[in-house]
Order: structure tokens, then sequence, then C-alpha cells
């Protein structure tokens, strides 16, 4: 069994119920979840050994998170304990042309002000066979930046598979911020994950005539860009989500990959979207699986089936099975009912 380490922030989603409004709600439901707590989420259902390193505050809150993910499977040792709060995301769901919102209140979460102290990176990466991180981890403040580096020495000389979901988010830092810390991040890098907006705001890489909000994509744009990523950084695989924005109800979805040599652009589905939110992270979970268990076309396309699956599922983790994936992409997208 291939041991997978991810590293970062689980929060406490907060949701008006019934697609309500913010202005709407009398109440929220409660979920959990996070960028790499949802990939870990995904390869434990998928039968991988799959571990969680963060920080929580060892209150009966940060407990429920913990338990959501011991509820996958998702080993939660590497957690360590202390700091005062857990954060939390406000999510309003969309419908038709009204997009979804996200309000983050994560300042000050244990996570983002732990200390390398925290965490015995040796030991974590002792045995392990990938270690996954975003951008998103690193965006939590210097200190967060700093340790993700030292995961990353860390997993370098225990030789260990890197991947990153570039993930830039524009309400934790700057474009300039982002580039200044992910750039020197990339030479730790084997699998670079990340859309058109990841990788013009993070890398400075900016495709061609794409316009995700028309719903029209330009492949040779990406081509051209990932042609210079890899020359840059020596990725062995760029890899990059297509998401046509009809609406916030109506998606189509495939991915692009390219190993250095050819380019691969994988089936296309059209989405009617249940939640989104995670979208991205079960497709990196399914692309992670896919690489450790087969060739890098069929790793594509397991991890675009696994994707389009999630975004029909509420919440932010990626509930399916291999079986299920498979299915899908082999053809079967008539969502007849399994008797």
């Amino acid at each position: 069994m291939k041991k997978i380490i991810t590293m970062g922030e689980i929060m406490a989603r907060l949701s008006p119920p019934n697609k309500l409004r913010f202005s709407q709600a009398q109440s929220f439901d409660v979920i959990y979840g996070g960028g790499e707590a949802n990939v870990a989420v995904s390869l434990a259902n998928y039968g991988m050994e799959a571990h969680f390193v963060s920080k929580l505050p060892d209150n009966e809150i940060a407990q429920c998170a913990v338990n959501h993910l011991r509820n996958y499977g998702v080993h939660t040792d590497y957690i360590t304990r202390g700091g005062d709060r857990m954060g939390i995301y406000f999510l309003e769901h969309g419908a038709s042309m009204r997009p979804s919102k996200v309000v983050y209140d994560r300042g000050n979460s244990a996570i983002a002000e732990a200390a390398l102290e925290d965490f015995d990176f040796d030991a974590i990466f002792e045995g392990a066979d990938w270690f996954h991180f975003s951008g998103i981890t690193p965006a939590l403040g210097k200190d967060a930046a700093m340790i993700t580096e030292e995961a990353l020495k860390a997993a370098k000389r225990h030789g260990v598979t890197v991947s990153v979901d570039l993930n830039y988010r524009k309400k934790l830092w700057t474009p300039a911020e982002a580039k200044a810390v992910m750039t020197k991040l990339m030479k730790y890098v084997d699998v670079c994950i990340g859309n058109e907006e990841d990788a013009e705001k993070v890398l400075g890489f900016k495709p061609g005539e794409t316009d995700v909000t028309s719903g029209a994509l330009e492949l040779d744009g990406y081509k051209s860009i990932f042609k210079q990523m890899q020359e840059q950084f020596d990725f062995k695989y760029v890899v990059t989500t297509l998401r046509e924005s009809h609406s916030a109800s109506d998606n189509g979805w495939s991915a692009l990959i390219y190993n250095g040599e050819e380019f691969y652009h994988s089936k296309h589905y059209d989405i009617r979207i249940i939640d989104r939110v995670g979208g991205g992270d079960s497709f990196a979970g399914g692309l992670i699986y896919g690489l450790l268990s087969g060739d890098y076309k069929h790793a594509l396309e397991f991890a675009v089936g696994a994707s389009a699956l999630k975004q029909t599922i509420f919440g932010d983790a990626n509930l399916v099975t291999v079986a299920e994936v498979e299915t899908l992409i082999q053809g079967d997208a008539s969502g007849r009912v399994q008797r």
C-alpha cells in the first residue's frame, strides 16, 4: 500500500441550507474540509495509506474535524495540537447565473501560527511514496511558507515524489507575494497542477486566448505555457483542469497533461453542479492515485472522471470508489439507478 502525505489547513465550512443567500440565513450547515485534507480523503477512499499533516487547537470543534478525517480512513497521527482557533469559511452556494461566494475567517488559525518544531518531518516522510501540498498552505503566512519549504526538503531527502496544486487565492496574498514564495518551491516539485489563473498569478505564465467565463478554451495557449513551465522548472508532468463555466449550475470539464514530449487532452464531461468546492482537490487525488497505479493518460482520465463525479456530491470531500470512477471513464455516464 502506498503511503501518501498531504499537508495544509482543515477548516469548518458553514453554509446556509437549501442554497439560501447569506442575508437569508437563520442557520448554517457545518462540514469540514480544506484542499490537502480533501485530497487525503480521496486517496483513502481509493485504498491508499493517506496521512494528513496539520495543526489544530485542542478543543471539541477541532476534534470534529479530526473525526471527519478518521471517518473516511485518513491517518491523523501527524496532526499536532495547540493554538487558539481553527479556520472557518462561509460558503453561499450559487445557482444558474448567480455565482457562489466565499467569506474567510481563517486569520490566526493554529496552522498559520505553527512552528517548525511542531513537526518531525523526517519521521513523517519515513517510508512515504508521495507528498502533496497546495499554494494555499504557504499563503497562510511567512512561518507557514517556511514550514512548507522544510517539508519539501525532507520529502526530497527521503526520495518522495512531490505534487503541487498551485491554487492561487487572491484573498490570501497578491500575485507578487505568491510568485516570490512559490517560484523557489518549484525546484522540489515533480508534478505541477494549476489552471490558467494559477499559472499566471503564481508563476507568471499567461495562456493564450482563453476566457473561462465565456466557456471558450484555447488549448494552444496552455500548450505554450506548459512547455515554458517544464523547461524552467523541469517538472515531470504539468497538468491543468479545463473548466468551461456556462453558469454556476452547468460546467464543461476536462483536463490536459504534458510529460515533456506529448500533450494529452482527456474526455470531456458536461456536469450539472451540486457542489463544485473540492473539484480541483478531487482531481489532484485522482491524478496521484492514477500516476501511482498506471500510465499518465489513464491517470488523467481517472482524475477527470473522479472530479466530475465529485461535483455531483455535496460537501468538500470526494466520496467515490475506484469502481465508480472506472465505470464512468469506460463510458457509462447514464446515471441509471444501480440495483
